[in-house]
């Protein structure tokens, strides 16, 4: 591990010196690697699906876990995406000249060894290692053993193309120890590493946030919420409901909870009912839900779960206040939307709702590094500090001071 860790440090002085024209070109050249090596991907993709199968993965987790020739092609193309970003290093932030005529300048720079810990979707493996490398960072990558097939193959193919521009492996590489232990000796190694970013399940989150000496910029759970104002468009309203639940179920931006303005709950809840039995979701709700549409009762625990499957809490809320109540109490500060015509009543969520993403009038699935023109996404933050929401490359870099003088002194 040390001897590793070295090589990652060493090499971070070679990507950060990299000029963008050449780390695009590589980018491109990297997409057009995992195209010609779909067949290998896919084949070694089969193994993980036919473990997980035998292990009893449900069927949201197997989604997340399967590649296909659309989705090789779809990584492909995302590596392309972040290939045509403005580059993130270098930037100037800001610049002004102080009293004694020294003229600074505020510029953005990699942040240096970035270890990521994800679960199931292999496509993570090439997403963030494209982000590090555009953003000038050496990326450290430990994918969840359902994956580790995929993760293995996506990242050789990678380090092919980075060996075949003379530059070394360790630019791009999977944890060589993926045990427990392991991921332990590396969160502990701030001689080294430079930033952790975990994404996954609630308890390996709390785990690296607890035990890290590095630092962590974390991406949490996602229980987001949407809420149905007296004020909303039926029509509409029931159509973002449906994609925020249904279009992925087992995704951090998949709305878990339904918010219902009291005012309305007897005329749309109906309809919402139809549209999610087609849907066939699971509905859980409150007594006064229950006494307005067929659903079991939904309980404390309900609410504060996240399912990443195809199961919905609904509650009836008396007005944007208890709307904002509700989410404060149980959101996770990742994404939330109010649906509604009422200018007031938007305003007043979006400057009261403490959460990454915050919307009006659409989906929350929108909550997503591609959908954003990042490309793609290191993850969801839902820290404060440095990084929230998406994650991309701008994020994935931080700034130093540039100082020019003409030989002052301070007296």
């Amino acid at each position: 591990m040390i001897e590793f860790l070295k090589k990652a440090k060493s090499s971070a002085q070679i990507i950060a010196s990299l000029d963008s024209a050449r780390k695009n070109l590589i980018l491109k050249e990297m997409a057009d690697a995992l195209v010609n090596r779909s067949s290998d991907i896919i084949d070694e993709n089969k193994k993980d699906m036919e473990d997980g199968k035998r292990n009893g993965l449900d069927n949201a987790l197997l989604d997340r876990l399967l590649l296909d020739e659309n989705r090789v092609e779809s990584m492909a193309n995302s590596l392309r995406e972040i290939a045509g970003l403005k580059e993130p290093v270098g930037r100037i932030l800001d610049g002004w000249v102080t009293d004694d005529k020294l003229r600074i300048e505020k510029v953005s720079v990699p942040i240096g060894v970035v270890g990521v810990i994800y679960e199931s979707r292999p496509n993570v493996t090439s997403d963030v290692g494209a982000l590090c490398f555009k953003s000038g960072n050496v990326a450290i990558l430990k994918g969840g053993k359902e994956a580790e097939n995929s993760n293995q193959i996506i990242a050789k193919v990678l380090q092919s193309v980075l060996e075949a521009n003379d530059l070394p492996k360790e630019i791009i590489s999977l944890l060589p120890d993926s045990s427990r232990e392991g991921v332990a000796k590396l969160i502990s190694m701030d001689n080294f590493v430079d930033l952790i970013v975990p994404r996954g399940g609630e308890g390996l989150i709390k785990y690296i946030s607890k035990n890290s000496s590095v630092p962590v910029v974390k991406h949490d759970k996602g229980l987001c919420h949407t809420y149905i104002h007296k004020d909303a468009n039926f029509e509409q309203a029931i159509d973002i409901s449906i994609n925020a639940k249904c279009q992925r179920v087992g995704v951090c931006n998949a709305m878990e909870t339904l918010l219902v303005d009291k005012d309305i709950a007897r005329d749309i809840l109906p309809k919402l009912y139809k549209a999610f039995t087609i849907e066939e979701t699971k509905l859980l709700g409150d007594a006064e839900v229950q006494e307005i549409i067929e659903v079991e009762l939904a309980t404390t625990e309900d609410y504060d779960t996240e399912y990443l499957a195809n199961i919905l809490s609904i509650k009836i809320v008396d007005g944007v206040d208890e709307a904002i109540e509700h989410i404060v109490k149980y959101g996770s500060g990742h994404s939330e939307a109010i649906l509604t015509e009422n200018y007031g009543a938007s305003e007043e969520f979006l400057q009261r709702v403490d959460a990454s993403c915050v919307y009006v009038n659409a989906s929350t699935r929108f909550t997503d590094g591609g959908a954003f023109g990042f490309g793609a996404e290191v993850g969801i933050s839902t820290n404060k500090l440095h990084a929230r929401g998406p994650m991309g490359i701008n994020e994935l870099t931080t700034y130093k001071f540039k100082i020019y003088g003409t030989g002052q002194v301070r007296g």
